[in-house]
């Protein structure tokens, strides 16, 4: 039901006036936070708090400054080491007077009980502790980073994943995971690429529903369901330079366009809370942007959960220098719509002066309060604040299985070119000697990735251990050889490595980065291999054996010198606790690859950022030749580079299986529409775009089909094509099927100058069907008044 009530919406933030409106501009974003019996708790509730008690739901820190009984069961268990927190705080004693709201990376039900015990039993109010945790890519059961499974394009298959950390994590007393991260990233120098969906945001905002629908299930309130936290709110994905924290700048339209509908999405998906991000965008931090936080996110999406800073980002607004002290970053943050404070030890300290002297009205600090409590009573945690039942404390069995489809289904065959007539893909009984090579292939530690939950390395089975037992069970026999490195610069196992390739059928190298090269904090710039690998590669290379060569690595790597010299090249990502297993079903055929790419991958760094929706240019690199028709030349005086093509080595989109497609007969439903039609019923989907796609192979497979659409003749500049629909099918040798996507004013808008989304008349349409970006077969309709 719509909820009329007050809110605060900013008038002029750096003058400090404040104007009281009703949020009615749209409907509430999750019925359950918006439901009667909620609002009416929460009011009952408030009516009844200090305001002590009410900034104490603002405030949230670890438990790494607490003194818990040693008869409590477990101390802390930290998900991912964080920065120094601030000192003296004691959240032990903060929950015993209800001065504490919520905890982060708190872990483990003896813990997670002890402090829920101190804030329920010792507390005049027992209002609950929310805890909040960097579940990103599973719980206990790790399964591939979020980069390697959006290559999936199975938003299925993500929903059921982070359920399944949802249901482990719960067993820890984790009710608050702080995922899914939902930045469009186009700059493969920026380490947190590997927390995203890649480069698209219709594909981003597909994989963004999914989480959200695996998180929270269908009521916050079951046990095995936890409160989803979108960010970075907003457009963190685009820090200028790849460069991690840094500073984003763009245009109104852009952001509407491109960054900002994964947010959308899952917000309208039932989101429970957004994380604010540390990037400035436009000259505004986001951690103090009203623009963002109320004109947007609450007045225009009808958001009604809480925002949580990320990690000191209150703290960092004196950083940026638009708060000259404590007290100003609070004032800032909390006004422009941060409810909770993460770790900053900014709320706790200036907020009771603020109020008393009016600087910050009541009215914001209650309706801030209201978004935290009404998360508290969704959940259901004023019923059942303890966690109970046996904790999961390893991956799970009958979880392994989930994880294991997931990596074999991110992994993406980039190259399989044939040796002496046939694909090198999947291996070869004949291949009776194999070379395991590579400082990866025996690596349990960086097969989890970057934020891996509370994971057991012991877990893991790394591709030596199953690729050993796959090869006897073949009837071969696999030589180990390390040869470097991750960072090494060491050559002094390369004469080994060497050895073993000349005296293998075959060679199958494990190469990339660690898990801590990609993730915070982690920007390179540069995208080779790193350390001395390429060297190893070209030196095993050179031994005349023919090489498979597996990529881990948390985004696009410049594989320029393996894609022309190295006959198979499969991007694995950091696949999880199944990465050994995975990885020989793959290569042995048992299960074929499926996966495509979700960002380009470059051919050289200085390509960055990369990416295939780019707008068109007043000077293509292609011109048409005035003298030869359908026919074109490049000239001098064009947008291109003088020492490298434009193009992606391996574009959006793109990943080959162990058989073939074409496609054929792609047609539109009607070769005209009118924009009214669209306009009127924009949930209706008038038009579809369909194609023929047969299996020319010898082998079942499956295809993830494409559809793209460009518009010309609109009002503003629009990319060369944007994804606009996706479908996995799999197919029998010579079975074929026709694929038809809906087209509708969803996929047919855009944004006009003045930032509305709009469709409009006299625009002539081109729908690309085909298995990547670089679809060819096309057809045609047009936009009438």
């Amino acid at each position: 039901m719509t909820r009329f009530r007050s809110v605060l919406v900013c008038g002029l933030l750096f003058h400090g006036v404040w104007l009281l409106a009703q949020n009615a501009a749209a409907s509430p974003s999750n019925p359950q936070l918006a439901s009667a019996e909620i609002e009416r708790k929460v009011n009952d509730l408030l009516a009844r708090m200090t305001l002590e008690e009410k900034i104490g739901q603002l405030v949230q820190y670890s438990a790494t400054e607490a003194h818990p009984d040693k008869s409590a069961g477990p101390t802390t268990a930290a998900l991912n080491v964080n920065p120094p927190g601030p000192g003296g705080v004691d959240s032990y004693e903060l929950a015993k007077k209800g001065e504490l709201g919520s905890m982060l990376n708190t872990v483990g039900q003896g813990l997670t009980n002890h402090f829920q015990h101190a804030a329920v039993d010792n507390t005049r109010l027992h209002i609950p502790l929310l805890f909040g945790a960097d579940v990103i890519h599973g719980f206990r059961t790790i399964f591939p980073v979020p980069l390697g499974t959006a290559s999936s394009w199975d938003p299925e298959l993500v929903t059921d994943l982070a359920h399944m950390a949802a249901e482990e994590a719960r067993t820890a007393g984790v009710d608050w995971v702080y995922s899914p991260m939902v930045d469009i990233a186009r700059d493969a120098r920026w380490g947190r690429v590997t927390e995203g969906a890649g480069e698209d945001p219709y594909l981003g905002s597909a994989i963004a529903r999914a989480y959200i629908r695996g998180y929270q299930g269908n009521s916050l309130s079951e046990p095995t369901s936890v409160a989803a936290s979108v960010k970075h709110f907003a457009a963190y994905g685009a820090a200028e330079a790849g460069r991690e924290y840094n500073t984003t700048d763009m245009s109104d339209l852009l952001l509407r366009q491109v960054y900002l509908q994964p947010y959308h999405a899952a917000v309208e998906a039932g989101s429970a809370t957004i994380m604010s991000a540390f990037n400035s965008l436009n000259g505004v931090p986001a951690s103090a942007n009203p623009y963002l936080m109320q004109t947007i996110l609450r007045d225009e999406w009808g958001f009604d959960g809480l925002v949580v800073s990320d990690y000191t980002a209150v703290m960092e607004l004196t950083h940026h220098g638009i708060a000259l002290n404590a007290a100003s970053a609070t004032d800032k943050a909390l006004t422009a719509g941060v409810d909770i404070d993460m770790n900053s030890h900014f709320y706790d300290v200036e907020l009771p002066a603020l109020v008393k002297s009016g600087k910050v009205p009541m009215p914001v600090v209650d309706e801030a309060v209201r978004r935290v409590l009404r998360v508290k009573f969704a959940l259901g945690l004023f019923d059942h604040p303890f966690t109970e039942g046996p904790e999961v404390t390893k991956a799970v069995p009958e979880h392994r299985a989930l994880a294991r489809r997931a990596a074999e289904e991110s992994f993406v065959l980039l190259q399989n070119n044939a040796v002496n007539g046939q694909s090198l893909l999947p291996l070869a009984a004949k291949a009776q000697k194999i070379a395991l090579i590579g400082p990866l292939a025996d690596d349990s530690r960086d097969m989890v990735g970057a934020w891996s939950g509370a994971n057991n390395f012991d877990d893991v089975r790394t591709l030596r251990q199953t690729l050993s037992e796959r090869a006897q069970q073949h009837g071969a026999s696999l030589i180990y050889e390390k040869g470097t490195d991750i960072s090494g610069t060491s050559t002094a196992g390369f004469a080994e490595a060497v050895n073993a390739a000349r005296n293998a059928d075959l060679v199958v190298m494990a190469l990339g980065e660690s898990s801590d090269m990609s993730g915070e904090a982690a920007s390179r710039a540069y995208l080779d291999l790193p350390g001395n690998q390429q060297q190893l590669l070209e030196a095993v290379q050179a031994a005349g054996k023919p090489v498979v060569l597996l990529v881990f690595s948390g985004r696009p790597l410049v594989l320029d010198w393996a894609a022309a010299h190295v006959p198979a090249i499969m991007e694995v990502w950091f696949p999880g606790v199944e990465t050994g297993p995975a990885i020989a079903d793959v290569l042995y055929g048992d299960t074929m690859p499926s996966g495509k790419l979700t960002m380009s991958f470059p051919r050289a760094v200085g390509q960055e950022p990369l990416y295939y929706n780019q707008l068109p240019t007043g000077r293509p690199i292609q011109h048409p030749d005035p003298a030869h028709p359908n026919a074109y030349v490049e000239t001098k005086y064009v947008s291109k580079y003088l020492d490298v093509p434009n193009d992606a080595l391996f574009p959006f989109g793109h990943g080959l299986t162990y058989t073939t497609f074409r496609y054929a007969n792609v047609s539109i439903s009607k070769s005209t529409l009118s924009a009214g039609e669209l306009t009127a019923a924009p949930k209706e989907k008038p038009l579809s775009a369909t194609a023929e796609v047969t299996n020319t192979g010898s082998r079942e497979g499956t295809e993830i089909v494409q559809c793209y659409v460009n518009v010309r003749g609109a009002s503003t500049e629009q990319p060369v094509r944007n994804l606009k629909g996706f479908a996995r099918i799999t197919l029998k040798p010579g079975e074929s099927r026709t694929v038809s996507f809906p087209l509708g004013y969803q996929e047919l808008s855009f944004y006009n100058v003045k930032s509305k989304q709009v469709v409009e008349p006299d625009t002539e349409y081109t729908v690309y069907i085909g298995g990547s970006s670089t679809a060819e077969q096309a057809a045609h309709f047009r936009i009438e008044p």
